[in-house]
């Protein structure tokens, strides 16, 4: 693993969704001092210079630079092609938006393993279901991805049959130290309010292990 900027590596958070089931822009939503985007923009920064917005950019220019899918309204998939058919990178970050408890510490080892392989694709795999949405992607996705969008198919999860994936199954995840929460995502305005509810005992867990800190 490493704790520095790399430059092989470019970063996209997806935030162009419709956010239907939350009835508002889920980018915009406001989580302690910040908003989920700039919630997502803060975890990549330290990863790589060169980070990404995954959505309109009349909405999102004033954040960072914008991609704008190539292929309209079909889902997480056109985001992710667009950002493989402009990136200059063979690894590219992609995160979605709603997924703001996501560690970087898990984010510099995704990489990493990404790197240490020949897999086209690298995610995590956790109760039952992989994560597409918090993968590295090489920049050869573009074509497969391309070639669903033109058949009509806009599910990611059936293209892997078809590429070299690493895939970092859950008990790897806990033994090393990881929180398979990390990567619950907020759709709803119920799942909004439980993670409000967890960001703040979160928060009241941190500032109990700092004080638990000083007075030793």
């Amino acid at each position: 693993m490493y704790h520095q900027r790399v430059d092989d590596v470019t970063a996209f958070v997806l935030a162009g969704g419709k956010s239907a089931r939350m009835g508002q822009d889920k980018a915009f939503l406001q989580l302690g001092e910040s908003t989920l985007l700039e919630r997502a923009l803060e975890l990549v920064r330290p990863i790589t210079e060169d980070v990404r917005i995954l959505g309109d950019p009349a909405k999102f220019t004033m954040y960072g630079t914008a991609v704008k899918d190539i292929y309209a309204d079909r889902g997480p998939l056109g985001g992710i092609h667009a950002a493989l058919t402009q990136t200059s990178t063979d690894f590219n970050l992609i995160i979605a938006v709603d997924t703001p408890f996501v560690e970087k510490r898990f984010l510099d080892f995704l990489i990493s393993e990404a790197r240490s392989s020949d897999a086209v694709v690298t995610m995590p795999w956790t109760r039952g279901y992989l994560h597409p949405l918090c993968a590295i992607y090489r920049r050869e996705f573009a074509a497969v991805s391309e070639k669903a969008l033109i058949r009509g198919q806009n599910k990611i999860d059936t293209l892997f049959a078809g590429v070299q994936t690493r895939v970092i199954e859950e008990q790897e995840m806990v033994h090393l130290g990881f929180d398979l929460d990390m990567f619950r995502n907020v759709n709803t305005p119920k799942e909004w309010a439980d993670a409000q509810a967890q960001f703040k005992h979160n928060g009241k867990a941190d500032e109990l292990y700092l004080e638990s800190k000083r007075t030793q």
